[in-house]
């Protein structure tokens, strides 16, 4: 891969993940050539640009200030994928489900170490995939619920 192309990539996911911060989600669609989730931890997939549009608004009813703080974005030559570590971070407003069992808001913030990898359309830098990974149960034990 080019160094332009890796470039943009890495440019791409840091716009991504600054415009989910700030709900811009017509903007954070645009970011992808066909919207798709793949969550790790839970196994769901939000497909498309409907299924994506649910799944933002879903995880934010429980944590509606729900950010990120990328800690680094690497991206190897022969690979369509960007790699990102960061930090997830909210506050506990709204009821969160994990497991069957639903959790009132308690207005406990959360931090939890988290990565993902984003999938690109060979030759673009438009996203095919955004799956993140991290533990079901690690926000539970970062608002102290576990």
């Amino acid at each position: 891969m080019a160094n332009d192309l890796r470039a943009a990539r890495i440019q791409t996911v840091k716009d991504h993940m600054a415009l989910e911060c700030v709900h811009e989600w017509d903007k954070v669609l645009d970011t992808f050539q066909h919207p798709r989730y793949e969550m790790h931890a839970s196994g769901a997939v939000f497909d498309g640009r409907q299924e994506v549009m649910e799944y933002f608004h879903t995880s934010r009813a429980a944590f509606p200030d729900l950010r990120n703080d990328i800690i680094a974005v690497a991206a190897a030559d022969d690979s369509d994928t960007v790699l990102v570590e960061f930090w997830l971070e909210g506050t506990h407003r709204g009821a969160f489900t994990v497991n069957g069992r639903t959790y009132e808001p308690t207005g406990r913030t959360f931090r939890v170490r988290m990565a993902a990898s984003f999938e690109f359309a060979p030759g673009s830098d438009k996203i095919v995939c955004e799956r993140p990974y991290s533990c079901q149960d690690a926000k539970l034990r970062s608002l102290g619920l576990l």
